[in-house]
């Protein structure tokens, strides 16, 4: 092992592998391993904001250096040797790093060990366990003619819980014991940043596609296919602490404006403007206020057209005018698929501007077309969509984008298939939807002096500064999903995204009329009322409404589902939920302030009990109630015909905001919870 200080960074080199670890943020390393003569140099997540260039880079490094040395916590490399031959360590601030000659990687948090590589082979071992097996830390297992599937190891730590990760459609908050797929899937969000319960976290610094499993033997990190091996680890006493470290180094969400923190009133689908107006009106006259009007998909004529249907949609820029005047905002849908029927699909094809696939015919998606998708990590392809979409919607005043099928959807989730223009899609297809939402997001901040907010399905770790509300996709009308959307909701938040929303209801519904998903509606609603959006979308059966028109293609063929607007489920439902919007409504100052903090610390809107009481050891294992902000205790029904439930209250004072009644904390209560409202604890 060869040694040595290049400018602050611990540089190791042994046996053709290239190990760089150096100080990048408060208490934190960056590190980088590579078979290749030199490093990539791209950053992935580690851009502090939204403008991928190296001078902002260069300039948060300095800035980052400048607080270490404030701190009195310089970056301090030392190169000694001891019996078994060339040793190594770098520190910065309260994090340090060994490295012994084979190139095992130890992390301490106040020369305290927390994490070590697995390493179990002959020469090198640490561990005192058994060396014959011929385990490494570090594996490269080269393709044919190009990059690597790189699997890295870490000892597994016995009594640890560690969250975050992004969305994983399970039951499970704490992932220890559970094996993630790296890939981002319909409902399923990528963003590999974990905080452990020992007080680090670590971002897996790499968009290929692969695998972690938390086991409790190892840990172990693969990349499919990659040129090197890149990540960031940090450390502090807080998950709170852990977090804004992350976010200082990945960015943070930018304003949200006030006039979104009501209600966004969705369905499967608008039809037609007539049918949009009506709603927008409807719901004016029956006093239900709505912050924006979400026209879905298929408002187009084939995929990849980017513009309305004239036949359904005849003067799109006169219905949003009147919305408008309504104080409505307007918002539509946008697919990455691109139909070979469009009148785009040669042109784009031609330059070069569609996914390309490695092997087989170029369908990659085959919903109401022969479709495959544009690359949104181009530059030049990113310009097209936007110029058509500038054109076709923005300058008729459309106000924000939603972004669906944004992973991308493929017909079969084979990323072996693909290519990018950044790489293969094994390499580096995670990032997608990121680029996908700046298509809109770099193009509308130089146009506009508001925000930038769009509705996505897909993100990954750093997607939070470029506006993004992520929704956790097309997940069923059913408890169990509702009780998987919690867990979901918080493991996201403590990865970053801040912005997240579910589908009011569930998705999938197959009667609307059934008492028990009325049910479920009303419980995900009370749910959503303290959730960062609050937005009622679905597919409702049954799909008994007849078509507009017999074409095969445009708005007017396709099926629609049934109304869902809050006065759609019968009057007694109407009143909750007209009751419960009216107390979002009384709630908007204090969740302003909540993205008021989340765009200054990087902090969830939506909080494990551990996050906001660290020492309270009870609040590490209680996951079905969570925190909105740092006020409210949130005890969501999970059940069907539930109407009371055990609510674990950490100590302090908490009010009941129902009734009034003040309950001492450090105890679990049992509080009631009629079809009409949801145990919520205000926090003296």
């Amino acid at each position: 092992m060869k040694f040595s200080n290049d400018n602050g960074a611990l540089i190791a080199k042994r046996q053709g592998e290239t190990l760089r670890i150096e100080a990048w943020g408060k208490n934190a390393f960056r590190v980088r391993t590579t078979m290749y003569p030199e490093f990539t140099g791209r950053n992935w997540a580690l851009t502090p904001n939204s403008e991928d260039d190296p001078g902002a880079l260069n300039r948060f490094k300095a800035d980052a250096a400048v607080e270490a040395k404030d701190c009195s916590s310089n970056t301090i490399i030392s190169i000694t040797s001891r019996e078994d031959g060339p040793f190594a360590e770098i520190k910065n601030g309260r994090v340090k790093a060994t490295v012994n000659f084979a190139g095992v990687i130890t992390y301490y948090k106040d020369d305290k060990m927390f994490l070590r590589e697995y390493f179990r082979c002959y020469g090198g071992t640490e561990s005192k366990e058994s060396r014959c097996l011929k385990y490494i830390n570090r594996d490269y297992r080269p393709h044919v003619g190009g990059d690597y599937r790189i699997t890295q190891k870490f000892e597994s730590n016995d009594g640890e819980k560690i969250f975050g990760m992004g969305q994983y459609q399970h039951a499970y908050t704490d992932l220890k014991g559970c094996i993630l797929d790296l890939e981002q899937r319909n409902s399923q969000v990528s963003v590999p940043f974990a905080v452990s319960s020992l007080g680090y976290g670590f971002l897996w610094n790499n968009p290929a596609v692969g695998r972690v499993t938390f086991g409790n033997n190892y840990t172990e990190w693969v990349a499919e296919s990659t040129k090197e091996l890149d990540y960031w680890i940090t450390v502090a006493d807080t998950p709170k602490e852990i977090v804004e470290n992350y976010t200082e180094v990945t960015g943070r969400s930018p304003e949200m404006p006030d006039d979104l923190l009501g209600l966004w009133q969705c369905k499967l689908r608008y039809r037609t403007q007539e049918e949009v107006l009506k709603v927008a009106h409807d719901c004016k006259e029956k006093g239900v206020p709505i912050d924006c009007i979400v026209i879905d998909f298929f408002h187009w004529t084939v995929q990849g057209d980017w513009k309305f249907d004239k036949t359904y949609w005849p003067d799109p820029k006169a219905m949003v005018d009147e919305l408008h005047s309504m104080g409505i905002k307007v918002v539509v849908s946008v697919w990455p698929t691109v139909d070979k029927r469009s009148e785009h699909f040669y042109d784009m094809q031609e330059k070069g501007l569609l996914v390309k696939n490695e092997r087989g015919g170029l369908q990659n998606y085959d919903f109401e077309g022969d479709c495959t998708v544009f690359d949104a990590t181009n530059p030049e392809a990113r310009e097209y969509v936007w110029e058509v979409c500038k054109k076709n919607y923005y300058d008729l005043g459309i106000d924000m984008f939603w972004l669906d099928n944004s992973e991308p959807d493929l017909v079969k989730y084979d990323f072996d298939s693909l290519r990018y223009y950044m790489g293969p899609a094994l390499e580096v297809s995670n990032i997608y939807p990121q680029y996908y939402s700046r298509v809109f997001y770099d193009k509308m901040k130089k146009l506009q002096d508001k925000p930038v907010v769009s509705l996505l399905r897909s993100a990954w770790a750093g997607s939070q500064k470029y506006g993004n509300v992520v929704w956790s996709g097309d997940v069923p009308s059913t408890f169990e999903a509702l009780r998987d959307q919690v867990a979901a909701g918080l493991n996201m938040g403590l990865a970053g995204i801040s912005w997240w929303t579910t589908d009011i209801g569930g998705f999938m519904t197959d009667d609307v009329n059934d008492p028990d998903f009325r049910q479920l509606l009303i419980r995900w609603y009370e749910f959503a009322v303290f959730s960062p959006i609050l937005r009622i979308h679905g597919d409702r059966g049954p799909y008994n409404i007849p078509a507009l028109d017999d074409r095969n293609f445009g708005g007017g063929y396709l099926h629609t589902g049934q109304d869902n607007e809050l006065w759609s489920y019968g009057e007694d439902n109407f009143k909750i939920m007209k009751d419960q919007l009216n107390l979002r409504h009384e709630l908007k100052p204090y969740i302003k302030s909540l993205f008021e903090e989340t765009s200054k610390n990087g902090s969830p809107i939506i909080r494990t009990l551990f996050y906001e009481f660290p020492e309270d050891k009870k609040s590490w294992e209680v996951y079905d109630e969570y925190m909105f902000g740092d006020k409210y205790l949130v005890a969501p029904i999970l059940e069907l015909d539930q109407f009371e439930r055990e609510v674990y209250l950490p100590a302090g004072k908490w009010e009941d905001i129902r009734d009034g009644k003040v309950y001492e904390g450090g105890q679990t209560i049992t509080a009631k919870a009629p079809i009409e409202s949801i145990p919520v604890f205000k926090r003296q």
